[in-house]
């Protein structure tokens, strides 16, 4: 059974506020006056205060949770709210930090928040996760989660991961002394655009709520020692079918991590060994690009130039700029539909999938192709501002 009592100073009492808020806790055989004081106790850290943010942050502190970190460098957009219910709408433009710690205390006053207006990296995560008993990840990235893991494994804390896309989700708790770590279930990430961000795939709204909420259960029973949580367990979630299903996972002894004879000693540059830099496309791909503004006077004045949309035909349906629609993935199928002869600009929503398209494009002998920076968010930013943003 993983408990952190171990390591733990036990506040002495609550106040009458305090036993009247957790009652509901207190009349539990299971938490009890004892189970409540350890969660007054414990520290957690949340790393990112977004759609598994959200849900974590709010549970945890609603919990009594003595101590809650937060790590986020971001902003409120509007795009969040369809799922970060920390924030709302007078909210958009503020730091997360800010927005989530005004939530939270005015939810509960008796919690202490403690607020890290940066990015997590090489450099502080190790000093970060020292001052906490639990790491709760609730990132969206590979070179993120893989930061996560080593630091919990280095500094001995376990990591309560979760990670949504779509309909589908995952949860399960790494970095345990007798359990496995992200690296035993993952040993090497995808190659760079394998797998697409949620700004480019989507995620149901309500699904980081649901990954969320198993999240902060699991940090909940770290602390109280009770129950079974999910170490050496992979939780898969089917939000579509609303299936559970459930994989064993089992420590691997050669893991560079966390194995017998681990080569992993300090963090590295994770971005790198994700092999990811910047705009997560090759260099030689973002060089030749067009600008919005350029593209719209070149389409003014009647120039015979071709414009590909790359995107998905659910986007296209939301707004569009004319042109040919061929979705990314149907490319290497549709290629002889393109004209080699006459100059070709390729944009999507945000100019990445253009650019895998540019690329590829070029290596099959297309010579005249541009990728137009920024997609069509800055073409309604700087062309067409009454065109819907998405």
């Amino acid at each position: 059974m993983a408990t952190l009592t171990e390591t733990q100073p036990t506040p002495l009492t609550l106040n009458n506020d305090e036993i009247l808020r957790y009652s509901r806790h207190l009349i539990m055989p299971e938490v009890g006056m004892a189970g409540q004081l350890k969660l007054k106790a414990a520290k957690v850290l949340c790393i990112g205060a977004g759609g598994l943010g959200s849900p974590l942050a709010l549970y945890l502190g609603a919990a009594g949770i003595g101590t809650l970190g937060i790590v986020d460098f971001d902003v409120v957009d509007y795009t969040n709210l369809q799922r970060q219910i920390i924030h709302s709408t007078p909210d958009v433009g503020r730091p997360k930090l800010d927005s989530a710690a005004d939530k939270l205390k005015a939810m509960n006053p008796f919690i202490n928040i403690r607020k890290f207006n940066t990015r997590l990296s090489s450099d502080n995560a190790i000093e970060l996760f020292k001052q906490f008993d639990v790491i709760a990840d609730g990132t969206d990235n590979f070179p993120t989660r893989y930061l996560v893991n080593d630091a919990c494994v280095l500094t001995g804390k376990p990591n309560v991961y979760g990670s949504i896309f779509r309909f589908e989700g995952q949860a399960s708790i790494f970095a345990t002394k007798e359990g496995p770590c992200y690296r035993c279930l993952y040993p090497e990430p995808p190659p760079p655009g394998l797998v697409p961000s949620c700004a480019e795939g989507g995620v149901l709204g309500i699904l980081p709520g649901l990954v969320g909420v198993i999240q902060a259960t699991e940090a909940i029973k770290l602390i109280l020692g009770a129950g079974d949580p999910l170490i050496g367990r992979l939780l898969l979630i089917d939000a579509l079918a609303m299936k559970f299903r459930e994989l064993k996972l089992r420590k691997n002894p050669d893991c560079p991590a966390c194995g017998k004879n681990p080569t992993i000693t300090k963090l590295i540059d994770y971005e790198e060994f994700c092999g990811i830099r910047g705009e997560e496309v090759p260099a030689e791909v973002t060089t030749d690009e067009i600008e919005v503004e350029e593209l719209k006077k070149r389409l003014d004045r009647g120039d015979d130039i071709y414009v590909l949309d790359v995107r998905e035909p659910h986007e296209y349906d939301i707004c569009n700029i004319g042109g040919h629609l061929i979705p990314l993935g149907e490319l290497p199928n549709r290629v002889n539909e393109l004209d080699t002869s006459k100059e070709i600009i390729a944009h999507c929503r945000s100019g990445v999938r253009s650019a895998k398209a540019v690329n590829f494009l070029r290596q099959a002998g297309f010579k005249k192709v541009h990728n137009l920076a920024g997609g069509i968010l800055a073409w309604a930013d700087r062309v067409d501002p009454s065109m819907p943003k998405y």
